[in-house]
């Protein structure tokens, strides 16, 4: 990403961002306890594929304000909207965990400002536990780890969690990733951010599933520590949208964040979708 860091102001608040490139806007979002420097690598690769992209840190993070009281994937979605509205718009809307869910809201509630939505390892629908998902060994690591940073606001616990949510293959400069990470964790009111977002249920995002009318990419990693089964998840996701709009695709040994671990991939299969007919409907 080579773009200067602007910032927007919505709702009390600011959302920082930055753009490159020139072409159709596809804006990108990032999940909780990250921020825009997640998509570092795919940024630059959908910029020299001919489009114009902002990536956006969320509220509470990156360099985004941090003195906000709703964390809800209702709340970012407002904020999701306000910034393709300031680029204006319309825009494909990329978001990753959390965002993915808020990319939901969006195109439900404005789909005149949203063409298109790629959800990465989203979580977009009331969860549940079942007893045997438990014996999912990297489903009961993560679980634990992610326990520890809500409840406890640790950081350490956070960053055993990404290394179970990178299993295997790791980025080239993870070492500065996790660096950063933790530098930018441990600024005032980043790790109340990630706590917040951490307790904010997706049954508002599962509400506007299907509402939506813009065709919908789920990517989803087949090692994703974050659910028992990822295939079934996606899978779920896509049937609670309207009937031929939603599509899943899964990649092997990729776990909660594809777009980090396998970027190409990712590139691959997010320029197929916008390529194809559904989605310049």
């Amino acid at each position: 990403m080579t773009g200067s860091t602007e910032h927007l102001g919505v709702d009390g608040g600011t959302i920082a961002y930055e753009v490159s490139g020139s072409g159709p806007l596809i804006v990108l979002a990032h999940g909780m306890g990250d921020s825009r420097a997640a998509y570092r690598l795919l940024a630059p690769a959908l910029v020299a594929a001919g489009h114009r992209v902002a990536s956006v840190d969320l509220r509470g993070c990156g360099e985004s304000s941090t003195a906000w009281s709703d964390w809800s994937r209702t709340a970012v979605a407002g904020d999701l909207l306000a910034l393709i509205r300031h680029l204006g718009g319309p825009a494909v809307l990329v978001g990753h965990s959390l965002a993915g869910g808020a990319a939901t809201i969006a195109a439900a509630r404005e789909p005149e400002l949203v063409t298109a939505v790629v959800e990465l390892a989203p979580f977009t629908r009331k969860q549940s536990i079942a007893p045997g998902d438990l014996r999912v060994k990297r489903f009961r690591q993560g679980m634990l780890r992610l326990l520890g940073a809500g409840v406890f606001g640790s950081t350490r616990w956070w960053l055993s969690y990404l290394d179970v949510a990178y299993p295997g293959t790791k980025p080239r400069d993870w070492s500065q990733r996790l660096a950063a990470i933790e530098a930018k964790l441990r600024e005032p009111g980043r790790m109340k951010a990630l706590q917040g977002m951490g307790r904010s249920a997706p049954t508002d995002a599962g509400a506007q599933l299907a509402q939506v009318r813009r065709p919908v990419l789920v990517v989803m990693g087949t090692r994703d520590p974050d659910w028992a089964d990822p295939h079934a998840e996606g899978s779920a996701v896509v049937e609670a949208l309207p009937a031929g709009l939603g599509r899943l695709e899964m990649i092997e040994g990729a776990g909660h964040y594809p777009h980090d671990q396998y970027p190409d991939q990712v590139l691959s299969l997010v320029l197929d979708f916008l390529r194809s007919d559904a989605a310049r409907a």
